[in-house]
């Protein structure tokens, strides 16, 4: 799937007095319970009503809580974010600061990580709790740029009486997600924020070009990273004579591999590190350190073959937190939750729907409505079936024999994996199919 951030929303004209009525008109409107008017862009239209079923206060939103500051710096140093911070500083700070904004970069829960721009609007910001440690989450805060971006997973302007807390109207914010480029996992979120009455139509853009400017900085590195890793190993795999191995990154992602098919990326249990492993998609392991990697000897107590791992149980593919779907496998070789990218958590979603399975051309007509599309569904499900060993079949692509399926969806459909264009999301966030339902248990599961 191609997580390139898309087109920013267009925004309401001008900073004048005229569009910040319109703009409350709108939103008082949708606070009425009457859904937004036409005239609302339908980004922000949806968020208002995702915003609504949340109960949030729409003059003061949630009361803020700060992060401690120890847990504001652990996620600091752990945010893949921290390594593009200098490019996101190099290509906004200079703008904002001369605009009278700041640039602001959260992580995929929407607290503020960084801050930087002008110190005048940064004290401004301080008054409305737009700080490090706090949340921007719509769930805290309302509509706004930061989290409305998290939730839909594209570029968005909000701009004055757009966003649903009363005491951000005099303020403007442009934002862009920023994605992971190797598998589409929202790493957090760069946004320009500031006085309304200085908004400039260009600043949207601006972000968003940064901002995919700093995924592929994040790919250049990643490449890099599994280059230095390959030239430490190759000489060790080469001496293991035939037998089956394979070295990673810390983040599954496969750097060489001897004695067996390259295995894709994998899904590493919590808390994993060296010594005797079990590992979802290659059974019992020793697992022995490299330099920012690891060295996973399978052990070869029997013939390799599809009986080693004890089999899958069940699977929970959970939607309920907009932008964050997971799937937590159970049984064969222990529970284990793996985070998914936007277009695998829409193709687990149609086979969750459809227990008796899907062909491509379903798959594709579900995803694409285009039947035609085969060849990418073959390829995305060849990579999740990698990804998720013993849980998953073909002909027709479905979750395998035994496997007990449980889906679990938003309270309301609107909240659907609302980054999604996929017709069978888009038909079921309209209630148009009616709840999803869970598949019950298959005899002797």
């Amino acid at each position: 799937m191609n997580h390139t951030p898309q087109k920013p929303a267009p925004a309401a004209p001008g900073g004048t007095r005229e569009t910040a009525r319109v703009l409350s008109g709108l939103r008082e409107a949708a606070l009425s319970g009457l859904r937004p008017p036409p005239a609302a862009h339908p980004l922000i239209g949806e968020s208002w009503m995702r915003v609504l079923r949340l109960g949030l206060d729409p003059d003061r939103g949630a009361p803020a809580r700060l992060l401690p500051l120890d847990e504001l710096e652990h996620r600091r140093r752990t945010s893949p974010l921290a390594a593009v911070l200098p490019t996101l500083r190099e290509g906004l700070v200079s703008v904002a600061d001369a605009a009278r904004h700041i640039m602001v970069v959260t992580d995929a829960d929407g607290r503020v990580l960084w801050r930087d721009g002008n110190a005048r609007v940064r004290l401004e910001a301080d008054r409305i709790g737009l700080e490090p440690g706090s949340s921007w989450a719509e769930e805290s805060v309302g509509t706004n740029g930061i989290g409305t971006a998290l939730v839909t997973g594209r570029p968005v302007r909000v701009h004055s009486a757009e966003h649903f807390v009363r005491s951000h109207h005099s303020w403007t914010c442009a934002a862009a997600p920023l994605h992971d480029p190797r598998d589409g996992r929202l790493l957090g979120v760069v946004d320009v924020s500031g006085p309304a009455a200085t908004v400039h139509p260009a600043t949207a853009r601006l972000v968003a070009s940064v901002a995919r400017l700093g995924e592929s900085e994040l790919r250049e590195r990643h490449l890099e990273t599994i280059e230095r890793l390959r030239a430490v190993a190759a000489p060790l795999l080469c001496r293991l004579g035939g037998a089956r191995a394979v070295a990673i990154d810390r983040s599954g992602w496969t750097a060489a591999v001897t004695g067996m098919p390259p295995p894709g990326r994998l899904a590493l249990p919590e808390n994993f590190g060296t010594g005797s492993r079990r590992i979802p998609a290659l059974g019992p392991c020793t697992v022995e350190p490299l330099p920012d990697g690891w060295l996973i000897r399978l052990d070869e107590v029997c013939p390799p073959g599809p009986g080693d791992a004890p089999p899958v149980t069940g699977v929970a593919l959970d939607l309920r937190r907009p932008g964050r779907p997971t799937l937590t496998v159970t049984g064969g070789t222990g529970d284990w939750t793996q985070p998914l990218s936007p277009r695998h958590a829409e193709m687990l979603y149609a086979l969750a729907r459809r227990p008796a399975g899907r062909s491509a051309a379903q798959l594709a007509a579900d995803l694409f409505g285009d039947p035609s599309r085969t060849v990418t569904v073959r390829a995305e499900m060849s990579r999740l079936r990698r990804t998720l060993a013993g849980v998953l079949d073909h002909r027709p692509y479905r979750f395998a024999d035994g496997v007990d399926v449980r889906l679990l969806a938003p309270d309301h459909p609107g909240d659907l994996l609302p980054r999604s264009t996929a017709p069978l999301v888009v038909a079921a966030r309209r209630a148009e199919d009616g709840p999803a339902p869970s598949r019950p248990p298959r005899p002797g599961s």
